[in-house]
């Protein structure tokens, strides 16, 4: 039972965790569409050099943490939420 209860608390950790760090990719996303349009190149690629390095570091971070729900052999079958 006390293990349920941690498992709904670690799920719901996560999708908190999963919500933020798609925000933060939305917004890398909107930041580059404007200066794109605003036509501001060097703004422009150290936006974008920022969100590769971001979307690099969560997906080392989720690697690195075999903690993760999304990592366990208990979800291993099921689908996976993706950082676009």
């Amino acid at each position: 039972m006390l293990n349920v209860q941690k498992n709904k608390i670690e799920q719901s950790e996560l999708e908190k965790n999963m919500i933020f760090v798609g925000t933060i990719y939305d917004t890398f996303e909107a930041l580059e569409e404007t200066l794109g349009k605003l036509k501001l190149e060097r703004p422009l690629f150290l936006t974008y050099i920022a969100k590769q390095a971001f979307a690099e570091e969560v997906f080392k971070q989720a690697e690195a943490d075999d903690n993760q729900i999304y990592l366990s052999q208990k979800h291993a079958n099921t689908p996976q939420p993706t950082v676009q």
